[in-house]
């Protein structure tokens, strides 16, 4: 069996499909990781959808912060961004958007292998250990299905968006605790010494006009036995100056490339936006 792992399609159907044939994947033997943000801007959200789905278990996806704003799109509680080419997804009849809304409800924030493996959309808090931070993705997970099963998805899905609080604190309870452990892990980049995240500053680390004070969540992660898989930053193009720290979103929905990385052996295939 092969493993891969394959950053942010976004709705970029065509790079993925030549991709896995590029690795020749085989649903019946080999497994693929994706990294969330399914889709996002790219022209082909419910083809890339569909094409996952219909691989069964042979995938493990995590929800990206655009996989969590279609959930919301879907339940009528935000209206589509024309940018984000969602028009095949969200002119479903409604038995069928509310199927992808249920697929998607039960999409993980974390996965973790058990020979160390982990993965999440953006990245795990440095202040966190990693069984902390499985902990706390499935206390998100339990949360939004629970809302999914006792019709208040809704409620949920409003109560998600906001930028605080920044900093963790185990006081945290409700609403406030559940947002920052979904933005922390679909959302984070930069965050201070303190421990606050940043959210507004989406550049790359090494721009001279990023503040001095910001460091990429990444550079404060402590060295454990674990890999940690994340996407969601293409201005990184994949840089995180670590072995144990895989950064795979490689801008391919901005006209650069998809990368599938094959596991263990770290193995790239790229795969131009164009293809």
């Amino acid at each position: 069996m092969a493993r891969y792992l394959v950053g942010d399609i976004q709705g970029c159907a065509a790079p993925l499909k030549l991709a896995l044939k590029q690795v020749k994947f085989d649903t019946k033997f080999d497994e693929l990781w994706c990294v969330g943000d399914i889709i996002g801007r790219g022209p082909s959200p419910l083809e890339c959808l569909e094409l996952l789905r219909d691989m069964g278990t042979s995938t493990k996806i995590v929800l990206g912060n655009h996989d969590l704003n279609l959930l919301a799109v879907l339940s009528g509680v935000r209206e589509a961004n024309p940018n984000d080419q969602l028009d095949t997804v969200v002119n479903l009849p409604e038995s069928e958007k509310r199927e992808w809304i249920e697929w998607l409800v039960h999409k993980p924030l974390l996965v973790r292998s058990e020979d160390n493996l982990v993965m999440t959309h953006a990245g795990i808090y440095p202040w966190w250990s990693v069984t902390e931070a499985e902990s706390y993705a499935n206390e998100v997970s339990e949360a939004l299905q629970q809302a999914w099963r006792s019709n208040k998805l809704n409620e949920f899905l409003v109560a998600m968006y906001g930028n605080e609080p920044t900093q963790w604190s185990t006081s945290l309870k409700g609403m406030d605790r559940i947002r920052f452990f979904i933005n922390v892990f679909t959302r984070m980049r930069f965050c201070d010494l303190s421990g606050h995240l940043n959210f507004s500053v989406k550049k790359s680390p090494e721009d001279s006009t990023v503040p001095a004070h910001l460091k990429p969540w990444f550079e404060l992660w402590d060295v454990s036995e674990h890999t940690l898989v994340f996407g969601h930053w293409a201005a990184l193009m994949g840089k995180t100056l670590r072995d144990d720290v895989i950064g795979l979103d490689t801008g391919c929905v901005w006209g650069e490339y998809l990368t599938v990385m094959r596991w263990p052996d770290g193995h790239r295939t790229k795969i131009r936006a164009a293809s």
